[in-house]
C-alpha cells in the first residue's frame, strides 16, 4: 500500500518506518534478535533501492533514526547518503531479544523447547524466553517510548526510522489499536516503506508495506 505525501500540521509528526534489508539468517528463517547479523548482498541492494525510492519521491526528512544493530545501521547508511543525514542510533529500536531461541530456526526452536515455543507462538504478552528474553509487553514499552520521544522532538516534521520486524509489528499495533496477543495479519517485508503519524497524543496508520521499489522481499517471521 503506497502513500502520497501531503503537508502535515505543526502538531503532527509523520514517520517512515523501514525494516532493514535482507540477511542470510532471514533466508534461513532463523531468529536473529540481538545477534548482530549484517546484510547479505540482496539486503545491500534493497537498502540502496529503498534510499533511491525515497529520493525519487522528493521526500524531505528532518532526521534519521536507526537501531544500533548492524543490519539496521547498514540500511540507514544508504538513506543517510541520499538525504545528507546523520543517523541517530537508538538501542530502543532493536529487535526483540529472543533469549535461548536466538540463532535457531523456527523448527529448531520448536523441537528443542516445545513448551516455550507454544507460549511464544500463542503471543503470550507476558512470556519472556529464558536467557534474557524479552516479553511482548517489555518490547512494546520500549518501542512506544522511543517513538513517542521521536514524535515529541519532531512536531511538524517527517522523519525516517530504520528498525526490525518485531518493532514494526509493535508500531502497526500502536497505530491501529490491535492487541499484542492477536495473530499478525499484515506483512512486514524487508526494506519496505511503512508510514504512521502522531498527532496530539494519538497515532494513526497512513500506509503499510509499500515494496513497489523492490523485486520481492521476505516477510518477517510469523508470531515474532
Amino acid at each position: 500500500m503506497k502513500t502520497r505525501q501531503t503537508s502535515i500540521s505543526s502538531q503532527s509528526c509523520r514517520i517512515c518506518l523501514v525494516r532493514h534489508g535482507e540477511t542470510a539468517w532471514n533466508t534461513e528463517r532463523r531468529l536473529q534478535g540481538h545477534i548482530d547479523i549484517p546484510l547479505n548482498e540482496t539486503g545491500l541492494s534493497q537498502a540502496e533501492a529503498t534510499a533511491r525510492s525515497l529520493a525519487r519521491a522528493g521526500l524531505h526528512f528532518s532526521a534519521l533514526y536507526s537501531s544500533d544493530l548492524a543490519r539496521a545501521r547498514q540500511t540507514a547508511a544508504a538513506i543517510a547518503r541520499t538525504h545528507a543525514l546523520t543517523p541517530t542510533h537508538d538501542p530502543r529500536l532493536r529487535e526483540r531479544h529472543y533469549g535461548h531461541f536466538q540463532g535457531l530456526t523456527f523448527d529448531e526452536a520448536e523441537h528443542r523447547h516445545p513448551d516455550h515455543f507454544r507460549r511464544f507462538k500463542a503471543r503470550d504478552p507476558h512470556f519472556a524466553l529464558p536467557d534474557n528474553g524479552e516479553s511482548l509487553n517489555a518490547l512494546a514499552a520500549r518501542v512506544h517510548a522511543a517513538l513517542e520521544d521521536i514524535a515529541r522532538q519532531h512536531a511538524g516534521e517527517t522523519v525516517a526510522v530504520v528498525t526490525h520486524g518485531g518493532v514494526l509489528d509493535i508500531a502497526h499495533r500502536l497505530a491501529t489499536g490491535q492487541a499484542l496477543e492477536c495473530a499478525r495479519e499484515f506483512a512486514i517485508p524487508n526494506a519496505a516503506l511503512n508510514w504512521i503519524e502522531h498527532t496530539a497524543g494519538s497515532w494513526k496508520l497512513i500506509a503499510w508495506a509499500d515494496e513497489s521499489h523492490l523485486q520481492g522481499a521476505l516477510d518477517e517471521l510469523p508470531d515474532t
